[in-house]
């Protein structure tokens, strides 16, 4: 017996031709949140941020979030479609968004932003990491909520029959995303930065949890029917994955040798 999928319409309310959909609200709640925690850590004394900087940030991340998302998308899953019909870039109305290509959109908000403002890169990414785990979570819902991104055919007792998959039962693998991805990867983040780290450990952190959790979750996610599995093994998501993991990896320990390595100089100097 599995669990029939709840019958959500997609779009909240329409007027005219402009519609409101679930989706693009999960979008809002992660934004809102992103300001919201934002605005407070830099309320903390001695945090070297103010409000306009805030604001600033937010923004670029925002556009590095839409932008790279698409364009990631585009470029990672549906490059054939875009090498036939370059305009299918901007249909933005049909859908298509990938976390990997907004990862890499707001690594370039946040380098671009620090040169700017003469902050750390390392610094501004350990700053805004702990508020991009909310948007995930609020981002899945809106997958789910979509009936869509749905997982393979299981017989565990929690499957979904979604309407778009067919039949067989499946994992709810955007909720699992929404766990793991989400709620889970922000605790860590919460615990880990309750004590002094290194600058860019947080963000290593950030890179090398999402990318073991996706890397996992992938295993119970249905592959995309045009790419498949490449060598009926590993999946895109998977692939895209494994850079964040080696990456993340990497910085936490360069974070840690480099703060080892500049302690018995400041020792040295006192």
């Amino acid at each position: 017996m599995a669990l029939q999928f709840p019958q959500i319409d997609p779009v909240i309310f329409s007027i005219g031709p402009l519609s409101v959909r679930w989706y693009g609200v999960m979008y809002l709640i992660g934004f809102l949140f992103a300001m919201w925690w934002a605005n407070k850590e830099a309320a903390k004394p001695n945090s070297k941020w103010h409000k306009d900087q805030v604001g600033d940030l937010v923004f670029y991340c925002m556009l590095g979030v839409i932008l790279g998302g698409r364009i990631g998308y585009v470029l990672f899953y549906q490059f054939g479609h875009f090498i036939e019909n370059p305009l299918y870039l901007f249909r933005i109305d049909q859908g298509g968004m990938s976390f990997h290509g907004g990862v890499l959109g707001v690594v370039t908000a946040i380098i671009v932003f620090a040169i700017k403002t003469k902050k750390s890169i390392l610094s501004v990414g350990d700053f805004v990491v702990p508020m991009v785990p909310v948007g995930l979570f609020a981002g899945r819902i809106g997958n789910f909520i979509n009936g869509e991104l749905w997982g393979r055919v299981t017989d565990v007792p929690w499957a979904f029959v979604f309407p778009t998959g067919g039949p067989q039962p499946r994992h709810p693998s955007q909720l699992y995303e929404a766990f793991f991805e989400g709620l889970v990867l922000f605790l860590m983040l919460i615990w880990f930065r309750k004590q002094p780290r290194p600058a860019g450990s947080v963000a290593g952190l950030f890179l090398a949890g999402y990318g073991v959790f996706r890397f996992g979750i992938e295993y119970f996610r249905e592959p995309d029917a045009h790419i498949g599995l490449y060598g009926g093994v590993i999946s895109q998501g998977q692939i895209l994955s494994l850079p964040m993991i080696i990456v993340g990896a990497a910085l936490i320990v360069w974070a840690y040798k480099r703060a080892g390595n500049s302690a018995p100089a400041q020792q040295a100097k006192n």
